[in-house]
């Protein structure tokens, strides 16, 4: 499997700089790039815009194109000429996003389109926000808070010109999950990177934050849930509150799988299938799910997940086992 990376974040906030210098990096000599952008702002834009081909090898080895059109068009080109050896055997995918892009329509792609699925997954989103001008930002576009909603790694640029503690204190606020990471002059360790896909579960210490309309918070259950019960309420929040839902995520402990817990991860009104670890990634075995939403109180989360735990409870075992299977 093929993991693809999103990277973005608003405008100037330095996406290009941070992600030249990681490409430098020996561990992602075979990465491919796709751009999502407008104007002669992208990475390497010239090489790519005067290519008469769709794909061009960088210095460093690794693989850019100008995404024309469909996402999904673009990354199955990428995987067929991968396939025949037209090009690299890349491993990676990043996909950097205009600075004016919702990045949540190119995860939806990622999560859920047929073409792809079982060649690519997501590996998560990171963002970048400029320690300049982050503030202002965030106060004046909605698109650049979703940004960092959806975010599962933050990184502050640009923190040589401006400081940064009321900048963290705001960001801390709407995305409550995301580590921090600040980039020295555009340079930074490649590991930020390295977010580790289905692995990635929400941080054990974790409080209820919220900016305006955008809430994050962790419901947190320290008896096991029924998978019948963990299907109802992601069935229940896709249909009712997708619009709403910036993002969810977690770890689950389940009740007929008490050693291998599951990670749930969605958007919206999209959720990937639960992914089973093979074991507890450390001794807290607590479920914790994350939700980052526009509008939807903690309360009636939690509520939901109790009414619908308790209505699981009061059918037979052999019946819920039956369901969940």
């Amino acid at each position: 499997m093929i993991g693809v990376l999103v990277l973005t974040g608003f405008l100037g906030s330095g996406k290009t700089t941070l992600l030249r210098h990681v490409l430098r990096q020996p561990e992602f000599s075979r990465t491919a790039v796709i751009i999502n952008e407008f104007g002669n702002v992208g990475l390497d834009h010239d090489l790519v815009e005067a290519s008469t081909d769709s794909l061009v090898e960088l210095q460093t080895g690794c693989l850019c194109c100008k995404m024309r059109g469909d996402l999904v068009e673009t990354l199955a080109d990428m995987l067929e000429r991968r396939d025949r050896g037209a090009v690299a055997p890349f491993t990676r995918v990043v996909i950097e996003t205009s600075g004016l892009a919702d990045p949540a329509p190119i995860v939806h792609t990622l999560m859920t389109d047929a073409g792809i699925a079982g060649r690519l997954a997501l590996s998560g989103v990171i963002t970048t926000v400029d320690a300049v001008n982050g503030l202002s930002t965030l106060a004046r576009e909605q698109t650049s808070v979703k940004q960092v909603a959806l975010a599962d790694r933050l990184v502050l640029t640009k923190s040589d010109l401006a400081g940064t503690a009321e900048l963290l204190d705001r960001l801390a606020k709407l995305n409550v999950s995301a580590p921090v990471a600040v980039a020295d002059r555009g340079r930074i360790d490649a590991r930020v990177f390295d977010i580790g896909g289905a692995g990635r579960v929400p941080h054990e210490h974790l409080h209820s934050a919220h900016d305006e309309d955008v809430q994050t918070y962790a419901i947190i259950r320290e008896e096991p849930i029924h998978a019948v019960t963990l299907t109802l309420f992601l069935e229940t929040l896709a249909e009712h509150c997708g619009a709403d839902l910036l993002r969810l995520k977690g770890i689950v402990n389940i009740m007929e799988s008490p050693q291998r817990p599951a990670v749930i991860h969605g958007v919206q009104h999209v959720f990937h299938p639960p992914e089973w670890l093979a074991r507890w990634p450390s001794q807290d075995q607590r479920s914790r799910i994350v939700v980052i939403t526009r509008r939807v109180p903690q309360r009636w989360v939690e509520a939901l997940l109790a009414a619908l735990d308790a209505e699981v409870a009061d059918v037979s075992p052999t019946v819920a086992c039956a369901k969940a299977r």
